[in-house]
């Protein structure tokens, strides 16, 4: 399935994606699972798709307004570094285990949403990536019990804001500014991804390339990642791990390239759709 979360009527809502319409779940359903995560987290994912072939409710995709797909996760985690090429252009030595640090939910951002770019940098810069949704949570999972956990797979672009990222070592200003994470546009789960190895990822602005790499060029894979960052903390049903960019950052180019007003991102991941959003400015951070 691929599922998206949105807004219609002025409720927040998610459903099937089918062409130019959601499936919403029935009023019963959505009583008892009012989001994706409440449904992640019952282990629900198959009684949802049972109960959207018993009395789905059609509503027209452009009169809904998109959420990242999931809004609220308990943990939202992403990994640096991650590809060969990164590493090769910021200049860092390779590393034995994953680079991680963590977002806060209030810097999730839909498809479709204007980035606001803060008044005070010019140094605004895209990070296309590969999310997962964990489905199953655990502790000390085993590599080759990982894919078990995952619920499915999205578009993540990890923008970031370059000088404040490296006010100090620790990347936390530059990554955590409002509505600097687009996530989406929709969830494909699992079992519709026969080999995540083989997706290709593209990173375009304003219909240029940026960025292009295959998911199998990742230097932790995802059961790594999961084995790894399950060590240390439980994973639960609906925590996001973004996978990391490859290189092609705007930071890193020569001159350096960023996005400014009015310039338009997309990352597309291979059948997991075009994840699109506009630049704006955001005039109050002077």
């Amino acid at each position: 399935m691929k599922l998206a979360s949105f807004i219609h009527a002025g409720q927040p809502r998610y459903g099937q994606v089918l062409a130019e319409r959601f499936l919403l779940p029935p009023a019963d359903f959505l009583a008892r699972h009012p989001d994706l995560l409440s449904v992640l987290r019952a282990q629900a994912l198959g009684e949802l798709e049972q109960a959207l072939q018993a009395g789905a409710v059609s509503v027209d995709a452009a009169q809904t307004q998109a959420l990242p797909v999931i809004p609220n996760p308990g943990k939202l985690i992403c990994v640096g570094l991650n590809y060969k090429t990164h590493v090769a252009e910021t200049r860092r030595a390779d590393s034995e285990h994953p680079s991680l640090f963590l977002r806060f939910n209030d810097s999730l951002a839909a498809d479709g949403d204007e980035l606001l770019r803060p008044a005070f940098s010019e140094r605004f810069d895209w990070e296309g990536e590969l999310a997962f949704v964990i489905g199953r949570g655990g502790r000390h999972i085993a590599k080759e019990d990982a894919f078990d956990h995952i619920a499915g797979y999205a578009c993540f672009n990890d923008v970031s804001v370059r000088d404040w990222q490296r006010h100090t070592h620790q990347f936390t200003p530059g990554k955590n500014f409002p509505g600097t994470a687009p996530f989406g546009p929709w969830l494909v789960t699992r079992d519709e991804v026969a080999d995540v190895r083989s997706l290709a990822l593209q990173t375009r602005l304003n219909g240029s390339v940026m960025q292009q790499a295959s998911l199998g060029d990742l230097i932790f894979d995802i059961p790594t990642i999961v084995a790894y960052v399950s060590r240390f903390t439980p994973l639960s049903p609906g925590d996001v791990i973004a996978t990391g960019t490859p290189g092609g950052v705007g930071d890193r180019r020569e001159p350096p390239l960023y996005m400014k007003h009015g310039d338009v991102v997309e990352v597309e991941i291979t059948g997991l759709g075009v994840l699109r959003n506009r630049i704006g400015t955001d005039s109050a951070a002077v």
